[in-house]
């Protein structure tokens, strides 16, 4: 398949040393969801930057819809759409006006352009509210808007920046719909970046997981999944000063393989959790380590981020969490 957008070596490091990129290498197929995925910090942003010319990387080369961003940055500039995390629409201005400043912006004309905002409105849900200021929207209504305005001049790639950080769970998920919908239907190329799990999991149809600047891992949520056996076992400890002494007891256990611990979560990978509990649970009792819950689940995306980088994907960002393997047993990339 033709390949829509491509990463090759990108570093960025920003003033104080801070290296938000380091060699960040992935690629697209054309008319795909990819996502990338990765705790805040982890620079998936800075990419999205970058690739959509509002920044220019140290090393590297990245082209979009065939193009090179640093050489060919208009090009890029009409062959995407972009929704930042935060709106870009004025709240002043009602939708409709906004949907048709965009357009005049990319050279539509006055016919053209209010043809094409009368369809975005209806296609979004926001007919109705088309004459309304867009300070009235509620959070979602706002989001659909900013990514009906990327819309406007008809791009072939549409980059979506953490979008739907800080809407509620039912917003999110007729979000996830219209995303999906965009892709179906119109056949868009999307890059997606998330922290979410379950949204890099439900929308992606290839991902990237990202820590520290670099892609660790890369395919489907299947087969990242796929590639750790077994089940993971979560223990919540009756007391946060626990967890150090609960990580070294049950890394001495056979059935015990990666340990990671952070207050009083405690997570490890075992090939049989049910037949894994009675020994866990004998082990901490015998240390005076209470249990308050035991869970037992399929390997996650989270699971695979802690194989590969030893931290939980929600403590990624603290330097209180910590991770060990059992001698022998490294953290390697998932294929």
């Amino acid at each position: 398949m033709n390949t829509a957008i491509e990463a090759t070596g990108l570093v960025k490091t920003y003033p104080g040393d801070v290296r938000a990129l380091d060699g960040l290498t992935f690629g697209v197929a054309e008319g795909s969801i990819f996502g990338l995925l990765g705790p805040n910090g982890a620079g998936k942003s800075t990419a999205v930057k970058i690739l959509t010319t509002l920044s220019r990387a140290d090393e590297g080369m990245a082209r979009v819809g065939g193009h090179d961003v640093r050489r060919d940055a208009e090009r890029v500039r009409r062959t995407i759409g972009v929704v930042a995390q935060k709106a870009g629409v004025d709240p002043d201005a009602t939708g409709r006006e906004n949907l048709v400043l965009q357009g005049q912006l990319f050279g539509m004309s006055g016919r053209e352009v209010q043809a094409r905002a009368d369809e975005l409105l209806g296609s979004f849900g926001l007919a109705d509210a088309g004459r309304r200021a867009v300070r009235t929207y509620s959070g979602g209504m706002q989001r659909r808007l900013d990514i009906a305005t990327a819309l406007v001049h008809r791009p072939s790639v549409l980059f979506l920046d953490e979008p739907t950080t800080g809407l509620d769970p039912e917003v999110r998920a007729e979000m996830w719909g219209e995303i999906a919908r965009l892709n179906e239907q119109e056949g868009l190329t999307i890059l997606l970046t998330t922290h979410y799990l379950e949204e890099a999991d439900r929308l992606a149809a290839r991902l990237a997981i990202v820590d520290r600047g670099r892609v660790v891992a890369e395919g489907s949520p299947a087969e990242l999944k796929g590639g750790l056996h077994g089940e993971a076992l979560q223990l919540e400890l009756a007391a946060d000063a626990a967890d150090e002494l609960a990580r070294t007891a049950l890394l001495e256990l056979p059935e015990v393989r990666e340990v990671a611990g952070e207050g009083r979560w405690v997570r490890a990978r075992v090939d049989d959790g049910a037949r894994a509990i009675p020994a866990v649970l004998q082990s901490l009792d015998g240390r005076g380590i209470a249990v308050s819950s035991v869970t037992i689940s399929r390997p996650s995306l989270d699971d695979v981020y802690l194989r590969l980088t030893g931290r939980t994907f929600d403590h990624a960002g603290s330097d209180a969490g910590s991770a060990q393997t059992r001698p022998g047993h490294e953290m390697v990339e998932v294929s």
